[in-house]
């Protein structure tokens, strides 16, 4: 069986970090990791928000034709970046153990005053973005898109007094003396996947492989958790373009009961739906679909609506 695999990634530090976190998984595993740099729309596209340069895929589609045409065995994906629907030939192998889940805002003021009525905060997620309008009405959301180190150099510039980012993303990059604030993620629910790095392939790679590759690294927990908030979002059909939100935990005794934390907020930030729900770990996908129908339901389309027609205007 082969045993060198070539690992997928985007160029920027904080997409290398997973990378050599997979590679140093695989090299545990007996296996030798060679990294291939690929570059992606979302990279090169960076005058336009994402909700303007059609999200689906922004951050993965070239990774994926990599996959499909053997350049690499494994593409890896920040898991939130991973379109609501795989492609039928490709399909996500592993999701690694997840990393704290909240939002933190980053300043070089270490005394920043988040109630400040002038304040800056810079961001380039649609549901970072809508929840700031909603909980923090004084505030000012900017658009703020390149990798971590180009967005920490404009904050350091004064674009911004803050910015809203993933706690594992500055974590993992070592910035967290920066960290003034941290959201709670039970009012600025994640987005589906966040925190964690999911490991996408094709579908015909060869069974053996793929099963040595799910065992070194898959973390069982995180995945049961994740299947359940990519079913919520594949039932919205949205993607990190859309403000929705998704947050699912394994409570009680033996972790065998899933939590899900899930809705959907307007652009503008004045409607917000969000319900929360239980149900067995053996019927995790199914609380997922059960949960995304109920918000459509309950004024979710019209929200979806209201956004597909703005971006067509």
């Amino acid at each position: 069986m082969k045993t060198s695999i070539r690992i997928g990634t985007r160029g920027s530090k904080l997409a290398l970090w997973q990378a050599h976190h997979v590679a140093d998984r695989l090299r545990s595993a007996g296996l030798a990791p060679e990294i291939v740099i690929i570059t992606t729309k979302g990279d090169i596209v960076l005058d336009r928000s994402l909700d303007k340069i059609g999200a689906k895929g922004v951050f993965t589609e070239e990774l994926e034709e990599g996959l499909r045409t053997g350049h690499v065995d494994i593409a890896v994906h920040s898991a939130k970046d991973v379109q609501s629907t795989i492609p039928a030939d490709l399909e996500l192998l592993a999701f690694m153990e997840r990393e704290r889940v909240n939002d933190v805002v980053v300043s070089f003021d270490p005394d920043l005053d988040l109630n400040r009525p002038d304040l800056i905060l810079g961001t380039s997620s649609t549901r970072r973005k809508a929840m700031l309008r909603r909980f923090l009405p004084q505030a000012t959301a900017a658009e703020a898109r390149g990798n971590l180190q180009t967005r920490l150099r404009k904050l350091e510039e004064g674009q911004y007094h803050g910015l809203v980012l993933a706690y594992a993303g500055v974590h993992r990059m070592e910035y967290d003396g920066l960290i003034r604030h941290v959201l709670p993620e039970t009012q600025y629910v994640p987005a589906t996947g966040q925190g964690s790095v999911a490991i996408e392939c094709a579908r015909n790679l060869e069974p053996a492989l793929k099963a040595q590759l799910h065992a070194a690294l898959d973390h069982a927990p995180t995945h049961i958790c994740l299947a359940t908030e990519r079913a919520y979002l594949r039932t919205m059909e949205g993607g990190c373009s859309i403000p929705s939100f998704a947050l699912a935990t394994l409570v009680g005794p033996d972790s065998q009961t899933v939590h899900l934390h899930a809705g959907l907020i307007s652009l503008d930030g004045q409607q917000l739906l969000e319900e929360v729900r239980t149900a067995p770990v053996a019927e995790s996908e199914r609380l997922g679909t059960e949960l995304a129908e109920s918000i459509l339901g309950c004024g979710g389309r019209e929200i979806l609506e209201a956004i597909r027609q703005g971006r067509n205007e």
